[in-house]
Formats: structure tokens, C-alpha cells, sequence
């Protein structure tokens, strides 16, 4: 890799890249996320044995009872790792509802339709609107996961150079938006089933029969991806505009197909298709809902405890579907019935990984609810800040303080979530604050530093797409871009979220009001 380019008059810069040189170097001697919840397991096998040994306990002050440490390095501890091992991997959370929402994600994908979509929002844009048709075009992206990065990084450099404008900022512009701005989306997206599933997990410790469903963030979720495309788009052009001036395209760089941007007929067909398709389901599923007596409605004949929600995931999973087969129907990519559980199967094997994690996490969390330790580090915890005198607005800085230098290592969202969420959501849930707002504060600080830690394998591949047209740069190059607007982006959204909190505005459809 090449020396990284010097930014003139920016001290603070080349110490700020030392420290994220360092932070890389001791991210990579962690092992992989798998083995790491796994040495996590031990470690909490020991401490369970000690606290147990030293007789810790505390008072629930939600139920009054008295929750005391039980070692896993016991007869009890063992019969319950080994018996529940398989109930503790299918009962969680996440898993049934990832897997529900990507049968008809991958039918999306696989059809073409996603990038058909994202090509579609970068096309034909005037030059002065490509920055945040872009930008926002990112955050439409993160439907499609890190596939967003695969398709949309590539087509950045493609609209900006199409308008006569420089690919390296159309390079940054795409990766900082699916990056730093990854939990933003004015879609539902398969991330908010992740984190809603293991939220829940989380709030079972003080209160069993807790839900969160995946559109529980779904307003302040929509509103960010238009503040945060809006942020990009201000920051891109008054700061990193002048930036690029000085870092012309290498003369032989090699050219792109600029007609790659231009829907083909099929594609627009297809494209037609799936709109109407989705406009009938959104009709149907509302006609549907709208009678007083809808099984889709709940016991009291509301929508907040309803199946319509609770099993949110089988409604996406279905428009995922339906629109995907519309497209693909439309624009030739679907000619049988057999090709949709093909591309169904297709995403399945590209979940393989996570459902290895899973399975890891699950296991870490059963064992660390079992034990106690999680309810009592929660009951000290809040009592601790109800005693310092500590405020909603000062434990909101500390957790996105102490989440946003966690990302810089643990890169992996649902990871950092499950080992931080089980202490994090309970001991806030004490101090009257809703799971649903822990969850939002823990996206903001999950997404801004994506984009500037060497330790996401998406900060390489961008630079790699960089490196295309200005073979010098290097880790200092696009760090020295997207320092700015990931700055930018945690100072605005974390603003955001406090609006929204002063003004009692909800989170998202069902979620309790402070």
C-alpha cells in the first residue's frame, strides 16, 4: 500500500491517523468475532465462579426480589449449558426474524431489483443535486446490507464523473453514506430485525414479556437518513469540494462504462412493476388491517401489541418477495417458479456466517443472562447515576462516547451490540429510559467511526476503488476525507436524537414516549 498522503497545515490529522494506525494494529491481533465470544464464555465461566464464591448479590428494585451471582463452573451451571445449548441457539431473537426478512431480501437482490434501485437513484441527477441524491441514495442502500457497498461505492465514482465532477468525491460520498450513516434508512432493513431481536433479548432481564420490533426506530431511522444525506451533502461541498482540487485523477486512470448508469428498457419495466406491486401490498395490507375485528389487529384492538407487528417480519419478508418477483416477472430475471426458492437458497448460504455467529452469541448471552451478573452490573449501575445525580442527557453522551471508540475495533454491529446491549438496555430501562431510545443512541455510535477505522474491511475496499483513479493514495488520503463529515455526522445525528427526546416525539410506531 502506498505512503499516505500529507494533509497541509493538519497536525491534529497525522496524530488522529497514529491512533487509528495503532487501534489497527491491535485490532487485528483479535481473533475472529466467533472465537472471541467464545473466550468470552470462559472468561465469564471464572468471574461467575468468583462473584458466586464471594456471595455478590442485589436488589431488583423493579420486582424487589434479591438477584444473586450463580457460577456456571457448577453442577447446575454445566446442566444448563449443555441441556439448553440448542434451545438457547433456536430461541434467539435475531435468528427466526433475519432469516424470515432475507427469504425475501435475497428474492430483491437476486432479481435484480436492489441495484436496479440504487442505479435508478444515481441516474439522470443534475449536477448540483448528484451529492445528496447520492448521499440519500446510500442510505436507500442499506436494505441491501454490505451488498451496498459492492454496488454503490463503483456507481459513486460513475455519477460524479458522468456530471463532470471528480469520481474520488463520488467514491467518498457512496462510502461514507452506506458507512457512517449504516443505521439510518428510510426503508426497514434487515439490521433493524438484528438489533431489535437482541434488544428484546436485552429487555427480558427486567421485564420478561418486553418486545421490540424491528420498526421500532423506524421514525427517528427515517428522519436521520434525510438529516444525514443533507449533512453529507453540506460538508461534502463546502469542505471536501476544495479538498479534491488538489487531488487530480491520474492522467491513465482507466476509464468507466458510463453507460453502466443508464437503465436498460427491462430494467425500467421491471422497475414499473415492482412500484405497482408494492403499492397493492401497502393497499391490501392496510384494507386488511383497517376492520375493528382484523386477526392482524391485537386482544385490545390496537395496533401496538398486534400480530401486524410483533410478526413485522413476515409482512417484510413477503414485499421483499412480492416486488422481487414483480421486477424480476417484468425485467426477464425471473422465468419459472423455481428460480424464487433458488434465490432464496442463494441468501441463506450468504447468511451462513452470521448464523455461525449467532450461535456463539446466543450461547454467551444465555449463559451471561443465567448467571446474574448482567442484572445486578445494571441495578449497581443505575443506582450509581441515581445517586451522582446524573441525568438522561449525561448517560446518553456516555454510552455513544463508550460505544464509538468500541467501534473502532469491533467493527461487527450485531457483535458489539450483544456484548453491550445485556448491560447497557437494562440498567437504562431502570432509570425509566425505554429500550427503543438505547437502541437508537447505540445506531449512531455503531455507524459514524465505520468509515474512518482501518479496521472495517469496507475502509480497504473503498480505498481500493480509490487507488483506481490516483494510484498515490493511501490510508491518510480517504481518512483525511472522511474524518470530516464522520465528525460532522456524529455531532448532527446525536443533536437529532436529542430533539427528539426533548420534544417526546416517538421512535417509531408503538414506541414509548418520555
Amino acid at each position: 500500500m502506498s505512503t499516505p498522503e500529507t494533509v497541509p497545515g493538519s497536525r491534529s490529522l497525522n496524530v488522529l491517523l497514529k491512533v487509528l494506525g495503532g487501534i489497527e494494529r491491535l485490532g487485528n491481533r483479535l481473533p475472529h468475532p466467533f472465537w472471541l465470544f467464545v473466550l468470552l464464555s470462559a472468561v465469564l465461566a471464572l468471574l461467575s465462579w468468583g462473584l458466586a464464591a464471594a456471595g455478590v448479590s442485589a436488589v431488583n428494585p423493579a420486582t424487589g426480589k434479591t438477584v444473586t451471582v450463580k457460577s456456571l463452573v457448577s453442577a447446575d451451571g454445566v446442566r444448563m449449558m449443555v441441556g439448553d445449548a440448542i434451545e438457547n441457539y433456536t430461541s434467539f431473537p435475531p435468528l427466526g426474524t433475519i432469516l424470515v426478512v432475507m427469504l425475501g431480501v435475497a428474492v430483491a437482490e437476486r432479481s435484480g431489483l436492489l441495484a436496479a434501485v440504487l442505479r435508478s437513484g444515481v441516474a439522470k441527477v443534475s449536477p448540483r443535486w448528484v451529492t445528496f441524491a447520492l448521499a440519500f441514495t446510500g442510505m436507500v442502500a442499506h436494505v441491501a446490507s454490505d451488498a451496498a457497498y459492492v454496488v454503490l461505492i463503483p456507481l459513486g465514482a460513475l455519477a460524479f464523473r458522468a456530471v463532470g465532477r471528480s469520481p474520488i468525491l463520488g467514491i467518498v460520498v457512496a462510502f461514507v453514506s452506506i458507512s457512517a450513516g449504516y443505521d439510518a434508512s428510510p426503508l426497514v432493513t434487515p439490521t433493524d430485525a438484528i438489533l431489535s431481536g437482541l434488544t428484546t433479548a436485552a429487555a427480558h432481564t427486567i421485564d420478561p414479556a418486553y418486545l421490540v420490533t424491528p420498526l421500532a426506530n423506524y421514525f427517528f431511522s427515517l428522519a436521520s437518513s434525510l438529516v444525514l444525506a443533507g449533512t453529507i451533502t453540506l460538508v461534502t461541498e463546502r469542505v471536501l469540494a476544495r479538498r479534491v482540487e488538489s487531488m487530480p485523477v491520474d492522467p491513465d486512470a482507466e476509464e468507466d462504462d458510463l453507460g453502466s448508469l443508464t437503465l436498460r428498457p427491462e430494467e425500467r419495466r421491471g422497475l414499473r412493476a415492482a412500484l405497482i406491486t408494492l403499492v397493492v401490498f401497502a393497499a391490501a395490507l392496510t384494507a386488511a388491517v383497517l376492520p375493528a375485528g382484523s386477526p392482524l389487529r391485537g386482544e385490545d384492538g390496537g395496533i401496538v401489541q398486534s400480530p401486524l407487528l410483533t410478526s413485522i417480519a413476515i409482512f417484510l419478508g413477503l414485499a421483499f418477495l412480492a416486488v422481487g418477483w414483480a421486477y424480476g416477472r417484468a425485467a426477464g430475471t425471473v422465468t419459472g417458479s423455481g428460480d424464487i426458492p433458488a434465490f432464496m437458497a442463494h441468501g441463506l448460504r450468504e447468511m451462513a456466517p452470521i448464523l455461525v455467529l449467532f450461535f456463539a452469541i446466543s450461547q454467551f448471552l444465555a449463559s451471561f443472562k443465567w448467571t446474574g451478573i448482567g442484572e445486578i452490573v445494571a441495578i449497581d449501575g443505575a443506582g450509581l447515576l441515581k445517586s451522582a445525580g446524573v441525568s438522561g442527557p449525561v448517560v446518553f453522551l456516555g454510552i455513544l462516547l463508550v460505544v464509538t471508540v468500541i467501534n473502532l475495533v469491533v467493527t461487527s454491529g450485531s457483535a458489539q451490540w450483544a456484548l453491550v446491549g445485556p448491560v447497557f438496555v437494562p440498567m437504562l430501562m431502570l432509570l425509566h429510559i425505554p429500550p427503543e431510545h438505547t437502541q437508537a443512541l447505540y445506531r449512531i455510535a455503531d455507524s459514524c467511526t465505520n468509515a474512518i477505522t482501518p479496521m472495517s474491511p469496507y475502509f480497504v475496499m473503498a480505498l481500493g476503488f480509490l487507488q483506481r483513479y490516483r494510484r498515490s493514495a493511501g490510508i491518510g488520503t480517504l481518512a483525511s476525507m472522511t474524518i470530516p463529515l464522520a465528525l460532522a455526522l456524529l455531532v448532527v445525528w446525536t443533536l437529532l436524537f436529542f430533539a427528539f427526546w426533548g420534544l417526546g416525539i416517538p421512535l417509531g410506531p408503538g414506541a414509548p414516549v418520555p
